[in-house]
């Protein structure tokens, strides 16, 4: 009988290693073979758990979305005032994705283009997940008076549209430009969105 752990352990290694392999050689010239040698298991092991490199990069994105919640739910979950967190939130929706594939050589654009039909029926459900984090916070903002009211989850995909902007979609890291140019790109406009959303009385 297989060991669950022990699979789950390889299937994590195999995305540890396609994160470093899109670094190194971008989704065209990356092979199942490499990722093989990069975790030290047969061709054969790869195929046990995902059945196409397509599949291996989506899941990919998919982890560094679930990582992503985790960190939004910590903060939701926090003790802060709600647009101190919800400033947090947002912050942290884009600096994560950044700081997730800063290290790519290449477009990340050219990186997607043979999974975008897949990965953007994803991106929805990424957002849809990301706002409902969001609206629980808006929800207690509104509780508490600091927010105005309104329907809670269309404010959450409104701000989730928002901060879209700056989400590393279609860019090169130099357009990309430097952390602390997107930090600080990411904090303007979680400011502005604040005063629109907090309570006038």
């Amino acid at each position: 009988m297989k060991n669950p752990e022990k699979q789950k352990e390889i299937r994590e290694a195999i995305l540890d290693a396609t994160d470093a392999l899109l670094s190194r050689f971008g989704y065209k010239k990356m092979t199942i073979d490499d990722l093989a040698r990069e975790v030290g298991i047969g061709k054969g092991s790869v195929y046990l758990h995902f059945t196409s490199k397509e599949e291996i990069v989506l899941s990919h994105i998919d982890r560094i979305i679930e990582n992503l919640k985790g960190k939004l739910a910590a903060i939701a979950n926090g003790d802060a005032p709600p647009e101190e967190k919800l400033a947090k939130m947002l912050r942290t929706r884009v600096l994560h994705r950044f700081d997730s594939v800063q290290h790519y050589t290449q477009s990340l654009n050219d990186l997607l283009a043979a999974v975008r039909q897949n990965f953007l029926a994803r991106r929805e459900s990424y957002f849809t997940q990301e706002a409902r984090i969001l609206a629980a916070v808006v929800e207690e903002g509104q509780k508490a008076g600091r927010f105005a009211p309104g329907d809670a989850g269309a404010i959450a995909e409104s701000l989730i549209l928002a901060t879209n902007s700056l989400l590393p979609f279609s860019l090169t890291v130099p357009e990309l430009g430097a952390r602390r140019d997107i930090e600080t790109k990411a904090e303007r406009l979680a400011d502005l969105l604040l005063q629109g959303l907090c309570s006038r009385e």
